[in-house]
């Protein structure tokens, strides 16, 4: 793209585009609505009330603490962000506002829903004799050893409170006059002690008490040796500003700065301050002077329980109908038990789909590399790994058999940076190369190449995949991830972990597209190929699936794309500055997005081509960090039975009717309108029709 090109498309900039912390809002507001859709399972709608919980709460630790650090910049700089942080920062509080209502209202009504069929989330004072001698002994035997309250009086600032933990704000009365009143802050260990206690059924219904309020009406065990026998208790949290500041000193190895970094986070610049909505000006007006809060910005008053993100990990009760139904993992039908997955892949490319396919394929290929004699090196990229890690229980295996196991783990994968650390000195421990992290650049690319010794020589076979190794979030999170024995991909996967560890001489690759070199030039390549088939009166289209859509450039592309007759379906679970439907400038493009009970997570782009479709998997959204600062893999899908399953995958999306949403559409009066059917129409739930289509094949 030529320098001309560039300057016409970021003039298109002054097209309409939607400000994407505003469209993120309106992405949580989808998983809202999951809570509210009646044809969910109750407990599933549940689960969705926690999710929208946790995303609001990543919301504000990044990027609304990301907004009021811009908000400080000098006026003249807001120019170049083409946007007023502060107005963004009042729009945001508005939307927040809105939601909040919406967000208790779901609450509630699952709640109320859970009650007529036996399950009873009740607060204290709705238990009996029995039941309140029951939670009484669960507090003595359970909670109270882990409880250890602070003196109000004691604390000078929020430098020691917790980032997003619940504390009760308590008032200290007595009855003896000659006692003053106090305050104190404890701390609900949630960490420690489970948020739900449910009480042994009755059989009537099922009872279950929050823990905030086992502590509230057990107080009397920690005070009354003080006196204190009247309490008040009410809620609140921080939530901390939780971008790194890392340290540019050439004296520390870059797992040192990270540690350090991870220690100043805790002690984060609060960018909200919510608090039960009950509580007393006074407390409130102390508790503002105490912490020194005083922009009225970061206020938010709150509901008398907070981090409804528990409920995403609510015990399993109740019958299986109020639950989501089992969608159990598959087994690939080329990839039968008991046989070598090196055998099959040689022959074939495989393409695995989570969480439909079972993410115990790549276990089974990584233990068949621990100990296969042939076996001389394997080489893996980890972003997120899960807990009890599988996967790097395989390659220390691997390494104590003797074979060459290098890793590139990333330190900087946001919120995961403490267990990567943990992950990095553990791999080294063992044998295992770790590959330093690169500051300023995240590797995102998902990459495993193993070099196994055949009789014509080294033979390479490559995993590409969409999503993270994790045996955990496969089972959530819908990824596509190619498994080939195609030489010069292999080569190119190679020359990937070279420039790792020299970030600054990138290769010349045939079949990998990367960035931060050439991502964004490749994608406008061929969208450009798509206008001229266009002009040309060529069929030209293009289907895109991704999780964000935000980088203006090609947003302005897309534009002009339309303009020119291509038909393009975008669908983008998150983040979508881009706006389908209006005359003139994007009537060609529709955008959906999907939320139902997996996670949208791959990204996927197919060009026409002039009738000769190119098919193209990746681990980079359309967004800046993606582009610019990330290195990503874009591998293409040249296999034809592949290419038909990726094009059945997204067919079968486009024509969802049950958790499709329009988005930004200019046509719609609501900013999350469900697509419409008619009662003739066949319903179309797009994640059960592609479970029923790899079962049907399987």
């Amino acid at each position: 793209m030529d320098w001309n090109e560039t300057e016409k498309l970021e003039k298109m900039n002054n097209l309409q585009l939607i400000n994407r912390e505003i469209s993120w809002l309106h992405f949580n507001a989808r998983v809202l609505q999951e809570a509210t859709d009646k044809t969910n399972p109750l407990f599933e709608r549940l689960r969705f009330v926690g999710i929208y919980s946790n995303n609001r709460d990543e919301f504000f630790r990044v990027r609304v603490a990301t907004m009021r650090r811009l908000k400080e910049l000098q006026k003249e700089k807001h120019e170049i962000l083409n946007y007023d942080p502060s107005k963004t920062l009042k729009h945001i509080r508005a939307i927040i506002d809105q939601q909040e209502q919406a967000y208790m209202d779901a609450y509630m009504s699952v709640r109320d829903e859970l009650r007529d069929n036996g399950f009873n989330i009740v607060g204290f004072g709705d238990l009996n004799a029995n039941q309140i001698r029951q939670v009484k002994k669960y507090f003595t035997q359970s909670v109270r050893p882990f409880l250890f309250p602070i003196m109000l009086s004691g604390i000078k600032d929020v430098q020691g409170l917790r980032d997003n933990s619940i504390y009760l704000v308590v008032r200290l009365r007595s009855s003896k006059p000659e006692i003053k009143d106090d305050y104190a802050l404890v701390k609900v260990p949630t960490s420690r002690v489970s948020r739900f206690f449910l009480l042994p059924d009755d059989g009537v219904e099922s009872v279950v008490v929050l823990l905030d309020d086992i502590i509230r009406y057990n107080l009397e065990e920690i005070f009354l040796p003080f006196y204190y026998d009247i309490f008040d208790a009410y809620s609140m949290k921080f939530t901390r500003d939780a971008e790194l500041d890392l340290e540019n000193d050439l004296s520390k190895s870059f797992l040192e700065i990270m540690a350090e970094s991870l220690k100043q986070r805790k002690r984060g610049a609060p960018v909200r301050f919510i608090y039960d909505r009950d509580m007393p000006a006074e407390i409130l007006d102390m508790l503002l002077k105490k912490f020194k809060i005083n922009k009225k910005d970061i206020l938010i008053p709150g509901w008398k329980y907070h981090n409804f993100r528990d409920f995403m990990d609510f015990p399993h009760i109740g019958d299986e109908n109020l639950w989501a139904k089992p969608l159990p993992p598959l087994r690939h039908p080329d990839l039968p038990p008991y046989q070598s997955i090196f055998s099959v892949i040689r022959s074939k490319d495989i393409m695995l789909h989570y969480p439909y396919h079972t993410f115990m394929h790549i276990i089974d290929l990584l233990r068949e590399a621990s100990i296969d004699p042939k076996v001389r090196s394997i080489k893996m990229t980890l972003y997120r790994a899960a807990r009890d890690s599988n996967v790097i229980n395989a390659l220390v295996n691997a390494a104590r058999n003797g074979k060459a196991v290098t890793v590139f783990l990333e330190l900087q994968a946001r919120f995961d940076e403490k267990a990567n650390i943990f992950w990095s000195e553990k791999l080294h421990d063992e044998g295992v190369k770790v590959i330093k992290t690169i500051p300023g650049l995240k590797v995102h690319s998902k990459l495993l190449l193993i070099r196994r010794k055949e009789a014509e020589g080294d033979v390479y076979y490559t995993n590409i995949s969409t999503g993270n190794f994790n045996e955990s979030t496969a089972r959530v999170y819908a990824d596509d991830s190619l498994l080939t024995s195609n030489e010069q991909i292999g080569l190119e996967v190679g020359q990937m972990f070279r420039l790792f560890e020299a970030p600054y001489s990138p290769p010349a690759l045939k079949k990998l597209v990367i960035s931060p070199y050439s991502t964004r030039k490749h994608f406008l390549k061929l969208l450009n190929i798509e206008i001229r088939n266009a002009k040309a009166g060529l069929d030209a289209w293009c289907i895109l699936k991704m999780n964000s859509l935000v980088d203006d450039l090609l947003v302005s592309k897309l534009y002009q794309a339309s303009q020119a007759g291509v038909k393009i379906k975008i669908i983008c679970r998150g983040i979508c500055v881009l706006i389908p439907g209006v005359a003139g400038m994007s009537e060609n493009i529709e955008v959906i997005s999907i939320i139902d009970r997996f996670l949208e997570h791959s990204r996927v782009f197919v060009f026409a081509n002039a009738a000769k479709p190119l098919y193209y998997i990746a681990s980079a959204d359309w967004m800046v960090r993606n582009l610019d600062h990330r290195f990503e893999v874009v591998c293409p899908v040249e296999d034809p039975e592949l290419q038909r399953e990726l094009h059945d995958m997204l067919h079968i999306q486009l024509a969802d009717n049950c958790k499709a949403r329009l988005i930004n559409h200019a046509d719609s009066t609501e900013v999350n309108a469900y697509r419409m059917r008619s009662e003739e129409d066949d319903a179309v739930r797009s994640q059960i029709k592609i479970y029923e289509y790899f079962k049907s094949r399987s």
